[in-house]
């Protein structure tokens, strides 16, 4: 019995999507081709693969059986046409990965991981870059992904994809300022000492651009270069401190404020380059490894889906 990949890519998209609407949109098909390949599908394997019911879909025992073996098939799949494509690209060409900080973070470095292991012959640069110069450098040609914001990546014309939350929160040391809060303002969280980010970093810049000018004054008790430095900060009562849910370590004690300013959400975008729409095998097993990387982050300590959930 044989499958065709694009129908095992399409099933394990719904499977991790939990829809066949959403898995349709990440293969790029209308909904009636999606749901026409997976009815195929089930009459070749002459078993019932999906519970469909009015919150989406989930697998049958044979669908999860099914999952399991087609991530393996498509796995080997690549790291063979990664092998032989080996000796036709050139090794001095490496495929360009954009982000920002919040990206660099933990999703890049996760996807870059698994990418890379399984993919012993292709090299990666990996650059951080604001979503403004991520754009242009894609339209140019001069990078092959790039990990962006949506509200200021719209309409640039380029192809792009949902690839996970981004929203802001604020954070404290457990037991203390926001002890018993679930949300605030910002301009309230202002009233109290901060720590940030460098006044340079991508983070700070795009939270200044969207306060805009009548901004409440900040007291800034230090600015540092690394998430991980801030929230350890925050964490041990030195200020409040701004930053992405997905920074957050779940494991990690502290309290966790929603921010209720509509610029606080946001959601990362995965962007191709204007050269790769004929995307190379390589480029997009990079891109699922992103994808991967979005789904797979961990629910936070106090229940708040992390990004990709």
């Amino acid at each position: 019995m044989r499958y065709d990949l694009d129908d095992l890519r399409l099933f394990l998209d719904i499977v991790d999507e939990g829809s066949i609407t959403a898995g349709a949109r990440r293969m790029h098909l209308s909904l009636p081709s999606a749901s026409a390949r997976v009815r195929s599908l089930e009459h070749h394997a002459g078993v019932a693969l999906l519970i469909r019911g009015r919150r989406g879909v989930r697998p049958t025992p044979a669908g999860t059986t099914l999952a399991r073996h087609a991530r393996d098939v498509l796995a080997q799949t690549a790291r063979l046409e990664s092998a032989v494509a080996s000796y036709t690209r050139s090794p001095a060409a490496p495929l360009t990965l954009l982000g920002g900080g919040s990206a660099m973070h933990r999703l890049v470095p996760q996807a870059l991981v698994s990418f890379l292991r399984a993919h012993p012959d292709v090299d990666v640069t990996v650059s951080e870059s604001r979503t403004p110069q991520t754009v242009r450098m894609l339209a140019d040609g001069e990078a092959d992904l790039g990990v962006v914001l949506d509200d200021e990546a719209r309409d640039c014309g380029l192809e792009m994809e949902p690839l996970g939350d981004d929203s802001l929160v604020v954070i404290g040391q457990a037991g203390g300022i926001l002890a018993g809060r679930t949300a605030l303002a910002y301009s309230e969280v202002a009233e109290h000492p901060m720590v940030g980010l460098n006044a340079d970093s991508s983070l700070r810049r795009w939270i200044e651009k969207h306060l805009g000018p009548h901004a409440p004054v900040v007291r800034y008790r230090t600015s540092v270069a690394s998430l991980n430095i801030l929230v350890a900060l925050a964490a041990a009562g030195v200020g409040l401190a701004v930053v992405p849910r997905r920074a957050i370590d779940p494991n990690q004690l502290l309290d966790v404020c929603h921010l209720q300013d509509a610029w606080s959400r946001r959601r990362h975008l995965l962007a191709w380059g204007a050269k790769t729409r004929t995307a190379s095998t390589a480029t997009a097993a990079l891109a699922e490894h992103l994808r991967r990387a979005a789904l797979s982050e961990p629910t936070s300590r106090n229940g708040h889906p992390e990004p990709g959930k």
